[in-house]
């Protein structure tokens, strides 16, 4: 941890003084490459200033008179700059109090050397050269010093010739040179005397924060970060606070929820085994007197009794039971596939109105000889679900309205449009569902009605395998009550209305 502690300010440090010393290094080498030439074209600006503002005087007719005597000696004074203006005839015009003498042999050299073979061959350096003026660099041997010069014509026919002296700029570079270094060593140590004190300051509140995310990954949440400030860091300590407040409080709730779920999976499994033997045995049990059914059934069939009436009646009886016998295992075995998850879902899309009127129709013998009336006005209502079992949730409803209508003998089958889904309502007129008995319809075996049931062929499944169905769609189901009668529903997907 130490190490930590000591790498984050090693780096803030470094990068600090890096960029102090990076700083001073890079002035001193602007200082020393890019001075001279700052100095000279500052110089030659200046010039060029000066003969514009002497230029635009000549063409007011301004350079002879006493108004422009402060401005020329400023021109003169400002930029250190020496002028002389002579007429074409060779007269004075104007000139600085001193050196007139020096300008005007200068001023005949150049003026000859630029009619001959060029200035240069004065020691003149040209620099810039237009139709008004031109400037150059010339160096004076006797005093060992380098001047810049410009000489044109002005508006009003005027000669001018300017110099300025250019000053050893180097030995200033290099004088400026030596105190930037001074300065920068300097300030080289000040900074890392102030970074150390800041960094320290800055990184003692992070490697306390690490040092409690660290205990927090080792599940001790009792470390608290003490928030002195409203800045970030303190903002990120009292958040660091709240983050161990919520990871102490959920790691509780994930214990008690775990233990909790470890007990409802030892109950489910022990369910889930009762369950399994129930389905077992029943089924076991039930294939044996089904196969002794079926075959005294066909003895009887075969003559056995020597009243054919009687030996047809007990034949009819027989096959009867042994039939609703077998279909009774058919659906604890489809029962059986439903509730373990062995029977998969097949989602599809499909027509549910086209599927209800097949169903009232296959059922329309059985309708007509209890007198019922069927209403069934839905438009095509297309939904995502397993067409195959929507069909045998539909076939209960349907049936089990069919065998309790009662009073009008009336069933009536009818949407209600939901935001993503619909619900498909069968209702038939009759007697109410018992109140006690409403939360057990759908536990296999149940029969409300038990003389009833057992009249029609009932035998308490049908609602276990719609429950069961609903269940694997992940859809709501149920009944309610009405004054007339007793309505069953579910909820299907819904895509498009058509």
């Amino acid at each position: 941890m130490m190490k930590k502690k000591h790498s984050i300010r090693k780096q803030f440090g470094g990068v600090v003084v890096g960029l102090v010393a990076g700083t001073v290094l890079a002035c001193w080498l602007l200082n020393l490459t890019l001075l001279d030439v700052y100095y000279t074209k500052h110089k030659q600006n200046t010039l060029i200033g000066a003969f514009e503002r002497i230029y635009s005087a000549s063409a007011d007719n301004k350079l002879t008179s006493s108004s422009f005597d402060v401005e020329f000696e400023n021109i003169c004074a400002s930029g250190n700059v020496t002028v002389l203006i002579i007429s074409p005839d060779g007269n004075v015009v104007r000139s600085t109090a001193y050196g007139v003498g020096e300008l005007q042999r200068q001023f005949m050299e150049i003026i000859l050397g630029s009619s001959g073979s060029g200035a240069n061959d004065y020691d003149l350096k040209v620099i810039e050269q237009n139709d008004r003026y031109v400037m150059g660099q010339k160096k004076d041997a006797r005093l060992d010093a380098d001047y810049l010069i410009l000489w044109g014509q002005l508006a009003d026919g005027n000669l001018m010739l300017a110099q300025t002296p250019l000053e050893s700029i180097k030995e200033s570079a290099a004088v400026a040179n030596r105190l930037l270094t001074y300065v920068g060593i300097f300030g080289v140590v000040v900074s890392v005397i102030i970074t150390n004190l800041v960094i320290r300051k800055i990184t003692t509140p992070i490697l306390e924060l690490s040092e409690i995310s660290s205990r927090m990954c080792n599940l001790d949440f009792d470390a608290k970060y003490q928030v002195h400030g409203d800045n970030e860091i303190e903002q990120l300590g009292s958040h660091m606070n709240q983050l161990s407040d919520s990871l102490e409080r959920t790691i509780s709730e994930l214990k008690s929820a775990n233990i909790k779920l470890q007990e409802d999976i030892e109950k489910k499994e022990e369910v889930d085994q009762m369950r399994k033997e129930f389905l077992s045995n029943v089924s076991h049990e039930l294939k044996t007197p089904i196969a002794l059914i079926r075959g005294y059934a066909e003895g009887l069939q075969e003559c056995v009794l020597d009243d054919p009436e009687s030996r047809e009646f007990y034949c009819d009886v027989i096959m009867d039971e042994a039939e609703k016998m077998n279909t009774m295992v058919k659906k604890l075995l489809t029962l059986n596939q439903l509730e373990f998850g062995n029977d998969e879902v097949a989602m599809e899309r499909f027509d549910v109105t086209s599927v209800i009127r097949a169903l009232v129709a296959n059922s329309g013998i059985l309708i007509e000889q209890n007198g019922i009336t069927v209403r069934f006005e839905e438009p095509s209502v297309y939904v995502w679900a397993d067409e195959y079992k929507t069909e045998e949730v539909l076939t209960n409803y349907l049936s089990n309205a069919i065998h309790y209508a009662a009073g009008e003998k009336r069933i009536e089958i009818s949407y209600t449009q939901k935001a993503e889904s619909v619900r498909i309502s069968v209702f038939n007129t009759g007697s109410p569902i018992p109140e006690e008995d409403i939360p057990h319809i759908w536990t296999k075996f149940y029969k409300v009605d038990k003389a009833r049931t057992r009249e029609y062929g009932g035998n308490g499944i049908g609602l276990s395998i719609v429950k069961a169905i609903m269940e694997s769609f992940h859809q709501d189901y149920g009944v309610i009550n009405h004054e007339d009668g007793v309505e069953f529903y579910l909820e299907l997907d819904q895509k498009t209305w058509e």
